[in-house]
C-alpha cells in the first residue's frame, strides 16, 4: 500500500512538473556573450531586452546604414535615381585594390550606377562603393560625414560619432582621411544607436529590406553573396544559421569592432530589430542574434489591448462651452495593438492628452480632441528607442455638439454676470467682519 502512495506521488509530481515547465521555460530571461546587444519592436521601438546598450563601441561596416539611410533620402528627394552613373575616383579604387578589405572589385574609367553600388554596399559590404556614393551625393566624403552626423542627431541616435562611410578605421584610409576628422578616430556607436539607425531604415525606406535580404546578386560579370548568413536557404553550410523570417540588415568586422550584427526578422505580424556588438567569430555574432530572436518571437506577441470606441472609465467626458450639452463623450479612434510579454497584457491603461481642457461649440462627431496613450505598469520601466515613442491613438468624441442659441448665450452670461456680482458683494461683506 505504501509503494502505491509513493508511486502515486511520484506520478503527480512528474505531471506537475511537465505542466508547469512551459511556465517556468516562460519566465527565463535571455543571456548573451555580446559585449553589448539589444532587441526591439520593429514597429513601435519598445526595447524588450538589453545589455549594456548605451556602451559607444566601433561597429565596423554597420555603418554602412547610415549610408544606405542618406541614399534611399537622395533617391526620394529627387537628387540622384538608381539609375544615376558614377565612375570611380582614386580614392574608392585604392581601397577597392586592397585584399585585406571586403569588396568586390572595382574598375575605372567605368560608369557603375547608383543601384549596382548599392547592392555591392548591402550585400557585399563592399567599401569602395559605399565611399563612390558618399562622393557622389555629397562631392567628397567629408562633407557626407557630416551629413551622417547631422542625420543622426535629426533621428533621436545618442552615443554615436560618425567619421567615415564605410566603418574602416581612419588609421586604413592613408592619405584618404575624410576632411575634419581625426587620423586614428574610429565610427562609433552603441547598441542602442545602431537599433535606433536601423529602426528609421525598416520604417523609413522598407524597400532596403528587399536589397539586404538578397542571397546573391550579379555585379560587374560576377556573383556577389551576402555576409548575413541568417537569411533562409543560404547555400552550403550557410544554411545551418538560417532563420525564419531574417530579411536584414547589415553584418561587421574589424579587428577592433570584433564581429558584429544588425539583424531583423519578420514572423507574421511580427518585426524584430536585433543588434549584438563585440562577439568573438562570425559563427558567434548569428547565434547570440538566433538567441535574442528566439527570446522576442517565444515570449512576445502582438496583441490589442484596446479596442477602437474603447471609453476610460472616469474620464469618459470632455466640458463643453456655449454648447447645448455642457460636456461631449470622448473614446478611442482606433484599436490600439502593442507587443506584449505574456502573462503582462493586463499591465497596460491608457493615458489621455487634451488638446485643450475644455472645447468649444460647435463640436463635431469624431473630432479628434487628443491622444490616447499606452502606458506601461508593470514591474521596471517600458523603454523605447523613440522619446515619447509609446504607441498612441486618436481620441475623439462620440457625438457632435451644436452651438447654443444667441438668447440661451445672453441669458447664461447675464446669469455669470449677476452670479459674479453676489460673489463679489459677499466676499466685500465679509472682509467687513
Amino acid at each position: 500500500m505504501q509503494r502505491w502512495k509513493t508511486a502515486l506521488i511520484l506520478t503527480l509530481l512528474v505531471i506537475a512538473s511537465t505542466l508547469l515547465a512551459p511556465a517556468d521555460i516562460m519566465a527565463r530571461e535571455v543571456e548573451t556573450e555580446a559585449e553589448s546587444a539589444i532587441l526591439v519592436d520593429a514597429d513601435t521601438g519598445d526595447i524588450l531586452f538589453q545589455k549594456e546598450a548605451e556602451q559607444a563601441l566601433p561597429p565596423a561596416s554597420m555603418t554602412k546604414m547610415m549610408t544606405e539611410y542618406l541614399v534611399m533620402e537622395a533617391i526620394e528627394d529627387g537628387s540622384i535615381s538608381w539609375d544615376t552613373t558614377t565612375e570611380i575616383s582614386d580614392y574608392p579604387y585604392s581601397i577597392s585594390a586592397d585584399p585585406s578589405f571586403s569588396g568586390v572589385g572595382m574598375t575605372q574609367n567605368k560608369d557603375y550606377t547608383v543601384r549596382s553600388l548599392y547592392e555591392a554596399m548591402a550585400i557585399n559590404s563592399d567599401n569602395a562603393a559605399s565611399i563612390a556614393l558618399a562622393e557622389l551625393i555629397a562631392g567628397s566624403e567629408g562633407e557626407f560625414v557630416k551629413m551622417m552626423n547631422e542625420k543622426a542627431e535629426e533621428l533621436g541616435m545618442e552615443d554615436y560619432k560618425f567619421v567615415n562611410s564605410t566603418g574602416l578605421a581612419n588609421s586604413d584610409l592613408g592619405d584618404h582621411v575624410p576632411e575634419g576628422t581625426g587620423a586614428d578616430e574610429n565610427n562609433l556607436m552603441s547598441a542602442k544607436a545602431t537599433a535606433t539607425l536601423a529602426y528609421h531604415l525598416v520604417n523609413d525606406y522598407p524597400q532596403a529590406l528587399e536589397i539586404s535580404g538578397t542571397r546573391t546578386a550579379e555585379f560587374d560579370g560576377q556573383t556577389i553573396q551576402n555576409w548575413n548568413w541568417m537569411i533562409p536557404d543560404m547555400p552550403g553550410y550557410l544554411s545551418d544559421f538560417g532563420y525564419e523570417g531574417v530579411d536584414g540588415l547589415k553584418t561587421g568586422y574589424t579587428e577592433k569592432a570584433g564581429n558584429t550584427f544588425t539583424g531583423t526578422a519578420k514572423q507574421e505580424d511580427q518585426r524584430l530589430i536585433s543588434v549584438v556588438m563585440k562577439t568573438d567569430s562570425r559563427e558567434a555574432r548569428f547565434r547570440e542574434t538566433a538567441k535574442l530572436f528566439d527570446y522576442g518571437f517565444d515570449q512576445f506577441e502582438t496583441k490589442e489591448l484596446f479596442a477602437a470606441g474603447h471609453q476610460k472609465k472616469g474620464e469618459s467626458s470632455v466640458p463643453v462651452s456655449k454648447g447645448k450639452e455642457d460636456n461631449v463623450s470622448v473614446e478611442t479612434g482606433e484599436a490600439l495593438s502593442a507587443m506584449v510579454k505574456q502573462g503582462e497584457e493586463d499591465s497596460y491603461s491608457l493615458e489621455y492628452s487634451l488638446k485643450e481642457d475644455e472645447l468649444t461649440a460647435p463640436v463635431e462627431s469624431g473630432q479628434k480632441v487628443g491622444e490616447a496613450k499606452l502606458v506601461y505598469e508593470g514591474e521596471g520601466k517600458k523603454a523605447n528607442l523613440i522619446e515619447g515613442g509609446a504607441p498612441s491613438v486618436p481620441l475623439v468624441t462620440t457625438t457632435g455638439v451644436e452651438k447654443s442659441n444667441w438668447f440661451m448665450l445672453t441669458l447664461g452670461n447675464v446669469g455669470n454676470f449677476f452670479g459674479n456680482m453676489f460673489t463679489g458683494a459677499v466676499d466685500t461683506v465679509k472682509s467687513w467682519f
